[in-house]
């Protein structure tokens, strides 16, 4: 059995500015006529994908300020760790100072030089032996010097490297605590569009395409997947209590809002509100395919219009006959149910592993 491949669910996903434009009916086809009351309302839509940028605004300052952070954390490992070298350093030649002076007054004991040169039995040995003492003893002073100087210097520039994360750290709080604040605002205002979707679908009867500005995405391939950041949730043919026989699409698990986007060039031939899949939009495409994105909380756009790969159509949702937040893709062969095929395999087909 193929276990779907996890993507990172992330907190939000970056989208551009939003417009809330006037809204057209959607075609009457496969949908009824408009109840009283219910005609184009963006502004919750508007209002979800705005917070959707600005928590995706938030997220990539703060991701940003703690990758600076660890930048300063590991430069003041660098340092410390220079430090301690060379502390021991001037310490390894310390103890080489010593051994060589013990080894003097041993051979020696207090004794002036001119005494050690009488009375050796080979003064120019005891000269070399002066020499290199004096030399030892000018080493260490050099590098007792050099310690001095590298401590102060590493010590000043250690001191600005944590005065710099601390202030990073300080920020980055600050910006955690924008993001959550900017979090509870798209909470509620992921529930509120949710609210208008469950009442579009018990009247059977949609509010109108949410005008939103589109993305500026320049998409290289003819094909993309119909959300940008998911999990795989339910795959195709997979057994459960909410479906007749088996599941005919496969579920993306995204948070209410998350905008849907069309997989490819094609023609809205429906959009519908009611029923077991809620709000829902389906799109053909060349070759005799047509997708399906259901379960939507508000739709971007009208039966009829023409749509272009990675388009948005939509933003997700819960509605119909859904258990929670996700969005059910579907691929036929015809516009209506009973003729889906796999989709994974569907898109791998069109280079879209999943």
């Amino acid at each position: 059995m193929r276990l779907p491949r996890r993507r990172p669910l992330l907190v939000a996903v970056p989208l551009c500015a939003l417009a809330v434009l006037a809204a057209r009916p959607a075609d009457g086809e496969g949908d009824g006529p408009h109840a009283p009351g219910h005609g184009p309302e963006t502004g919750i839509s508007a209002q979800v994908a705005r917070l959707y940028e600005e928590a995706a605004a938030a997220t990539r300052k703060y991701e940003g300020g703690r990758r600076q952070a660890d930048r300063q954390r590991t430069e003041v490992r660098r340092l410390e760790q220079l430090l301690d070298r060379e502390r021991r350093e001037a310490e390894a030649l310390r103890d080489d100072l010593g051994r060589i002076a013990r080894s003097q007054y041993r051979s020696g004991g207090g004794l002036p030089l001119t005494a050690h040169m009488i009375l050796a039995d080979d003064p120019e040995k005891v000269m070399r032996g002066q020499r290199a003492l004096w030399k030892a003893s000018l080493t260490l002073d050099t590098a007792i010097e050099r310690n001095a100087r590298a401590e102060a210097r590493l010590a000043l520039n250690e001191a600005k490297a944590d005065k710099a994360w601390k202030a990073l750290e300080k920020r980055n709080k600050e910006l955690t605590e924008l993001r959550s604040g900017i979090e509870r605002k798209l909470e509620t205002a992921r529930w509120q569009l949710q609210g208008q979707a469950d009442v579009s679908v018990a009247a059977g009867s949609c509010r109108g395409a949410a005008r939103l500005e589109q993305p500026e995405t320049a998409f290289t391939k003819s094909w993309v997947t119909p959300v940008e950041t998911y999990v795989l949730s339910a795959s195709y043919g997979s057994g459960g209590a909410l479906w007749a026989s088996r599941h005919t699409g496969q579920d993306f698990a995204v948070p209410i809002g998350t905008p849907v986007r069309s997989v490819g060039a094609g023609k809205v031939v429906k959009v519908s509100c009611g029923g077991a899949f809620g709000i829902e939009v389906v799109v053909e495409h060349a070759g005799g395919y047509y997708t399906q994105y259901a379960h939507l909380a508000a739709v971007a756009v009208d039966q009829g219009e023409r749509v272009s790969p990675g388009q948005w159509i939509g933003q997700s949702g819960t509605s119909g006959n859904s258990t929670g937040p996700h969005l059910h893709f579907e691929v036929r062969v015809t516009p209506e149910m009973g003729s889906a095929v796999d989709p994974v395999q569907w898109l791998a087909q069109r280079g879209l592993p999943l």
